[in-house]
């Protein structure tokens, strides 16, 4: 299902070229943002990742002129937000923060958006809709869970079918089905041919929603690229299993070959080995380590790649 188009309004171009560049916000004595450079295209899903205080949210806010930025420039088709014709309907934005009054109901809260932005009344019951809130439009925003309220957030985002949707950990407060949901809904808009910058702490949601991931800590980047290439782009992370019945000789002939070996072997003679591929373990296992009981490529996951990252324990090739 693609979303409902305004009908009083032209429809949106394709998605747009979000660039950022030089990108720096500092705050007296702390930098929160440091010469950010990173591209984000259209059609596809882009996962902006990084711990608590990396200076995503700060990113983002520079990005829809919320933040003014200390140096560097970031913009929607080499414009400015604030330059846009009509900025609420081409750039769509879910932020932790949605300045709901409490009291209103969800429906009345997207029909005042509506008229702030010149669009049809009936548009707040169709992106109500869209999102699953439809029979929950007529209750006040304070009686809504956590998850209702992400999802009416998504609403408000989504009203001027906006070419461009920036989203600030939308999966926050849903529960399973939501998060499938809310999955689906993304790569369907990317599909669409939009553009959509997701930021997330959720490393195994991205994982399977993101086509590309941009990855920053304490306001640097540290890697940008296809999701499926980041683990691989870890150097020194890929790593052999190999289990044998004399662990500790196979050990030191690895060692003695240039491989790196985890140290103590497991109890059960479990070794993980770096620097060295499956056949040149194997190879040193046939001739060191007795009966061999296993051996594979134990390649990271995501989640690996993204802690020894943001941890400074990894470099980018």
């Amino acid at each position: 299902m693609t979303s409902p188009e305004v009908k009083d309004a032209p429809a949106p171009a394709g998605g747009r070229t979000l660039e950022f560049r030089g990108l720096s916000k500092r705050y007296r004595d702390r930098s929160a943002v440091e010469d950010l450079s990173f591209t984000v295209g259209p059609g596809r899903v882009t996962g902006f990742l990084g711990p608590n205080g990396a200076g995503k949210t700060t990113t983002l806010r520079m990005l829809l002129g919320l933040t003014a930025p200390t140096s560097g420039t970031a913009t929607i088709d080499g414009q400015l937000y604030r330059d846009l014709e009509r900025p609420l309907r081409t750039v769509g934005a879910m932020l932790d923060e949605s300045g709901t009054h409490r009291r209103r109901t969800g429906r009345d809260h997207l029909r005042v958006q509506c008229a702030a932005t010149g669009l049809p009344a009936r548009r707040a019951d169709e992106v109500l809709d869209h999102v699953g809130l439809a029979k929950a439009g007529g209750r006040r925003y304070e009686e809504y869970s956590l998850g209702m309220r992400q999802r009416l957030n998504l609403a408000q985002a989504l009203l001027g079918d906006p070419p461009v949707l920036i989203l600030d950990e939308p999966s926050n407060g849903l529960d399973p089905e939501g998060i499938a949901w809310m999955r689906s809904l993304l790569k369907k808009l990317a599909a669409e041919g939009r553009t959509v910058l997701v930021s997330s702490h959720l490393i195994s949601e991205v994982e399977q929603t993101a086509d590309d991931l941009v990855i920053i800590s304490q306001g640097r980047l540290v890697a940008e690229g296809p999701s499926r290439e980041i683990a691989a782009r870890v150097r020194g992370e890929s790593r052999v299993r190999v289990r044998c019945s004399r662990p500790a000789e196979l050990a030191a002939a690895l060692v003695a070959a240039g491989a790196t070996v985890a140290d103590p072997p497991a109890e059960d003679g479990l070794l993980f080995v770096g620097g060295l591929g499956t056949g040149a373990v194997a190879a040193l296992a046939a001739a060191h380590g007795g009966e061999l009981y296993e051996l594979a490529e134990d390649a990271p996951d995501l989640e690996q790649a993204f802690l020894r990252l943001t941890q400074g324990k990894a470099e980018i090739r």
